[in-house]
């Protein structure tokens, strides 16, 4: 079973001095390049938004970020404005180890729905093609890692495990953002799904 390493969002503006910092997000970028020798192939992803996109704040007047508005897909966490397509923001952690990317992902640029998961807009229905990528390569077997823990992995490990993927979290490669007890309930979802914690 060949094994592949999803790195998510290791990007500038989830880290330290970034437009949405992960606490302690920086501390996983040699970890993570670590990691990388021991799987068969790396998968980057990449979160990038138009600067008109629904799910920063500023888009929508009298709005704060963490407020929570209704969407078409359902209910949408408004965010400061992060990883604008072009910015310095949205690159990736400029120790990262890109080059050994089998495959590097970008999600979000949609600017009327956000993309938390690797495999799946917020509505569940709009693919990214990432399924299909790892069965033609016969990766079956997963192991998720970045940013933030509790959003875009957790949505991420779970859309696998749901595909039948054999999926893990490596948890100490992983910083979560934390709002409102959000870790401790993508915790139990993603047991619940069947994605092991590590």
């Amino acid at each position: 079973m060949a094994r592949a390493l999803i790195v998510v969002d290791l990007q500038q503006d989830f880290c330290p001095g970034g437009a949405l910092a992960v606490l302690g997000g920086d501390e996983i970028v040699e970890p993570i390049n670590a990691l990388m020798a021991h799987y068969d192939a790396v998968v980057l992803t990449q979160d990038v938004h138009p600067r008109n996109h629904t799910s920063f704040a500023d888009n929508h007047p009298g709005a704060e970020p963490h407020q929570i508005v209704r969407m078409p897909y359902g209910g949408q966490i408004l965010w400061p404005v992060h990883c604008v397509i072009g910015t310095p923001g949205a690159d990736f952690h400029e120790q990262l180890h890109v080059n050994r990317a089998d495959l590097i992902l970008r999600k979000g640029f949609r600017p009327e729905i956000d993309s938390y998961s690797a495999f799946y807009e917020n509505d569940h229905r709009t693919s990214t093609g990432l399924a299909g990528y790892l069965r033609e390569r016969d990766l079956s077997d997963l192991s998720f890692v970045g940013l933030a823990h509790d959003f875009c992995v957790t949505w991420s490990a779970m859309d696998a495990a749901r595909l039948g993927f054999k999926v893990r979290v490596i948890e100490e490669a992983c910083r979560a953002i934390n709002v409102n007890g959000s870790l401790a309930s993508a915790r139990d979802g993603m047991r619940r799904a069947g994605v092991e914690l590590v």
